[in-house]
Parts: structure tokens; C-alpha cells; sequence
């Protein structure tokens, strides 16, 4: 599904000296293969682990982003901040949406801006 992001994810875990934006850009591309690999065996009978594995790994890069994002010597610009945190509010209820009521149309929506921001975070453009 996302063949070049699975491929920069796989290069990222070999590199030694990753920088914290390629570390992020792994992780959030981490995130979405997880949500893929979900809507792809979305029938199978180990759906519900995979589905609540992927959310939970989601949960943790956010709640690690937004603590990132909040803090006083962070070098991004405040706009660019506070619009990824407004991102990260959406991430947060979509998240709780699809554990109330999983269906996999609702993890696309994810898995679009964890790769465009990973996409943002290593300067290249998403597909």
C-alpha cells in the first residue's frame, strides 16, 4: 500500500545516527504501516489485536509528539506547533472513535497524516 514509506522505514532502522526529525518520521511511519497492515487482514480472527496494538502505538508517538511540541525550548515556529497539536487533537478522537466503533475506513484518515507528516519531517513530498 505506502512501498516507499515502508522502504524509508526500513533504511531508518538500520541508520545509527538518526536525527530527532528521522526518528519521528520512522515512528510515525511505523504507525501507519501498523494501521495498514489492520485494513489489510482486517478479517482475519487476530483483527482485534492487531487493530488495538496499531491504535495503541499510534497513542504513544502523539502523546510523545505532543509533549515534544509543548515544551518551551522546542525549535519550531509556535503556528507550526500549535497546528500539529490541533492535528493530534484529531488523532486522539479519531483513535477513541475507532475503539468504540472499528470499522477500516476510519484509519485511513491516520495513516494520511502520520505519512504526510513523516513525509514534512524528512522534506519529501507523500504520494
Amino acid at each position: 500500500m505506502y512501498p516507499r514509506e515502508l522502504e524509508a522505514y526500513r533504511t531508518a532502522q538500520k541508520t545509527d545516527n538518526m536525527s530527532g526529525r528521522d526518528i519521528e518520521a520512522a515512528a510515525l511511519t511505523r504507525c501507519a504501516l501498523l494501521l495498514s497492515d489492520c485494513v489489510k487482514n482486517w478479517d482475519t480472527p487476530d483483527r482485534d489485536d492487531l487493530l488495538a496494538e496499531a491504535l495503541r502505538t499510534n497513542q504513544v508517538v502523539w502523546s510523545i509528539l505532543q509533549s515534544e511540541l509543548v515544551r518551551d525550548d522546542n525549535p519550531l515556529p509556535i503556528e507550526i506547533r500549535q497546528s500539529i497539536l490541533t492535528l493530534s487533537v484529531f488523532i486522539d478522537n479519531r483513535i477513541i472513535q475507532i475503539m468504540a466503533d472499528p470499522q477500516p475506513e476510519k484509519l485511513k484518515i491516520i495513516m494520511d497524516i502520520n505519512l504526510n507528516l513523516a513525509a514534512g519531517l524528512r522534506g519529501s513530498p507523500a504520494d
